[in-house]
C-alpha cells in the first residue's frame, strides 16, 4: 500500500525525491541496477557484465549507495553490492512501460497505422 505525499510537497521532501531520481537517472546506473536484479555481485563481476572500467563502476555504485538504493558488504578483499530498495525496480518498470507505449504510438504514426 502506497502512502500519499503531503500537498504541497515540502521543499525538503522534494529535494530528497529529486536526489533519488537523479541517482537512478543515468544509463550506467540503470544497467548496474539491472545487473543486481538477480542478487548480490562484486565490483569485478559488475565491471565484466557491463564492459566498463572498474573506476567508473565503483563511482556509480557509490552514487547508488549514497542514495540508499544499494547496500554493500566487505567479503575478504572484495566488496559485494546488492539492491537495498527493491521499490526502485517498480519505478523503472513504470517508466519503461510508458516508454514502450510511446514507442508503439510513434511506430504506428510513422508506419501509417493506427495505434491500438
Amino acid at each position: 500500500m502506497s502512502t500519499s505525499l503531503p500537498r504541497p510537497i515540502p521543499l525538503e521532501l522534494a529535494e530528497m525525491i529529486a536526489g533519488r531520481l537523479r541517482a537512478i537517472g543515468d544509463p550506467t546506473r540503470l544497467r548496474l541496477l539491472d545487473a543486481l536484479r538477480d542478487g548480490e555481485r562484486s565490483v569485478q563481476e559488475l565491471t565484466e557484465l557491463l564492459g566498463a572500467g572498474q573506476q567508473n563502476v565503483s563511482k556509480h555504485l557509490g552514487v547508488l549507495h549514497g542514495a540508499g538504493i544499494v547496500s554493500r558488504r566487505k567479503v575478504g578483499t572484495s566488496v559485494r553490492y546488492a539492491v537495498s530498495d527493491p521499490g526502485v525496480y517498480e519505478l523503472c518498470e513504470q517508466v519503461c512501460g510508458s516508454l514502450q507505449a510511446q514507442l508503439a504510438e510513434l511506430t504506428a504514426l510513422v508506419g501509417g497505422t493506427a495505434a491500438g
